[in-house]
């Protein structure tokens, strides 16, 4: 039996059809031009209460008003914010899904941790820097040292028996260098966010915490805490008094500790996408209204542009990779 050969007209059916289907560029233009259309959702590497998740509510809330779209937060706590980096990574590159990504996430986790599951420099497109925070040495104000020289002395009688509370790597790592500079043996108590790390100090299962403001900062003006240094020389309108640690203590080594947030997309984000988000960072942050509430949060915001924001954090990277190989100092 001869083969049937095809008929000519089904080729040009085809041919008469194809240029009716609009093509893939064209699509993702129109999506691009749309957007959003559809619900976006920021991914919170921390539990809910802290500052990175205090902030993500807000600039959310903010988006939704503008945008007439749903923004919503999910916290994906865990492994020092791997879980929700790795999980923005994979997410289809198209501006519905950002990661309220920390310092912790694309510098720290590099610098000190091995086969990380993502790249920060090559899995994310960067959109803006959308604060950067002080951190504070803070202790219960019911029985707790009223100086930071009182700390230091506590800690060198009661040698190996004091502990402190951190989350991020930052704070870990602040509090390592404290009790190095101090010569002072700490136990290290690690929480998966700031909202844990309040709650330890405030049921005593911890002597001290290093840990950004916005979580403290109630407990602090209701007077149960007691901020003894910051970990910056930046100023601090939420506690105007609080003094830095390295001229309270005498600690060069801690001169600039401090913590920032920022906003990133899957890589391969249109750059129309991601410039939309950024301008609307910037927008809002030219509030004055939201500006303050932000700063009694305890949360200083700050944007910049997407190349701004690429090069701080690339020179923030070898700030901290250096600072680890030099240190010693291993973290799990």
């Amino acid at each position: 039996m001869r083969p049937r050969r095809p008929s000519p007209f089904i080729g040009l059916a085809l041919l008469v059809a194809l240029p009716v289907l609009p093509s893939a560029a064209a699509e993702t233009a129109e999506a691009v031009k749309a957007f959003p259309s559809r619900a976006i959702r920021i991914v919170v590497p921390f539990p809910a209460g802290g500052p990175t998740d205090i902030l993500s509510r807000v600039i959310a809330e903010r988006m939704s008003e503008d945008w007439g779209q749903p923004v919503v937060i999910e916290n994906r706590p865990g492994a020092n914010t791997v879980i929700g980096a790795q999980q923005v990574a994979r997410a289809a590159p198209d501006g519905y899904t950002l990661l309220a990504a920390m310092d912790t996430t694309l510098v720290m986790n590099p610098a000190a941790l091995k086969n990380l599951p993502y790249d920060p420099f090559r899995d994310f497109a960067p959109v803006t820097l959308a604060a950067k925070n002080t951190s504070l040495l803070t202790v219960r104000a019911d029985g707790g040292p009223k100086t930071i020289g009182e700390l230091i002395a506590k800690a060198r009688v009661n040698s190996g028996k004091l502990n402190y509370g951190a989350g991020i790597i930052t704070t870990r790592l602040a509090g390592y260098l404290f009790n190095r500079e101090a010569g002072i043996d700490v136990q290290l108590v690690p929480y998966k966010g700031s909202a844990e790390v309040v709650q330890g100090l405030l049921t005593g299962a911890v002597d001290y915490i290093i840990d950004g403001v916005a979580s403290s900062l109630p407990l602090i003006q209701s007077g149960r805490f007691r901020a003894l240094a910051k970990l910056n020389s930046r100023p601090l309108p939420a506690l105007p008094d609080v003094q830095p640690l390295s001229l309270v203590a005498g600690m060069p080594a801690l001169d600039d500790i401090s913590s920032w947030i920022a906003i990133v997309a899957p890589a391969r984000t249109p750059r129309a996408v991601v410039d939309k988000i950024q301008q609307e960072v910037a927008k809002m942050y030219a509030d004055p209204a939201l500006y303050e509430r932000l700063q009694k949060s305890g949360i200083n915001a700050v944007s910049s542009t997407p190349e701004e924001f690429d090069a701080f954090f690339r020179k923030e990277a070898v700030r901290w990779e250096r600072a680890f190989r030099e240190s010693g100092i291993q973290l799990e």
